[in-house]
């Protein structure tokens, strides 16, 4: 087999993981990637505001709130303005998110980190600098990313639960100009 042939396979293998996570994640406690990950950054401190969870779990600051607005619409999380300052606004989970998240699995980059950091310096460099040339190569290297291992859009609909409850001109149909965005994952470049 060519070599060329075995990355694309081992790059195959990365993405039919993330996805399988994805959809186990999705499966089991209904959430996806982004969202265990701020519920379990706000188990891990009891209550935090916009800026501590998006700081936490390198997401912006919008992302973050759109995935909590989501959360708290189901009653996983709830916010509440600061007592001693009216501008801050805390999210805590609530029992039913702390139950929830008693039953999901753990995150697959929390797996995937333990490894990583078992590696040699050498090895960690060695990776680090082989999937950045491989991004570059794929001509993704200006896509904006975040170090979440999940497929689609970050703040996309997840569960049939979240489609369901959207309000109609939220809930992506193929003839919706919104549709594009939401299944559309990759940047392609037709130019090559």
């Amino acid at each position: 087999m060519a070599k060329h042939d075995e990355v694309l396979i081992a790059l195959r293998k990365i993405i039919r993981a993330t996805d399988l996570y994805s959809r186990r994640l999705s499966k089991d406690v209904g959430l996806t990637a982004p969202q265990l990950l701020i519920m379990q950054a706000i188990k891990a401190r009891g209550e935090m505001t916009m800026g501590d969870i998006a700081a936490e779990v390198s997401l912006s600051q919008a992302t973050v709130t759109t995935i909590l607005d989501r959360l708290e619409k189901r009653e996983l999380l709830m916010r509440q303005r600061g007592d001693k300052d009216k501008r801050r606004v805390y999210a805590s989970l609530t029992e039913s998110g702390a139950a929830l998240l008693v039953r999901a699995p753990t995150p697959l980059q929390e797996e995937f980190m333990e490894q990583f950091e078992g590696l040699h310096e050498w090895e960690q460099s060695l990776i680090l600098s082989s999937l950045q040339r491989v991004a570059t190569m794929m001509d993704a290297q200006d896509l904006d990313a975040s170090p979440v291992l999940d497929v689609g859009a970050i703040d996309r609909y997840q569960t049939p639960l979240e489609f369901a409850s959207a309000s109609p001109e939220l809930t992506p149909t193929q003839d919706s100009p919104n549709h594009a965005r939401r299944t559309n994952h990759s940047k392609c470049n037709t130019n090559k």
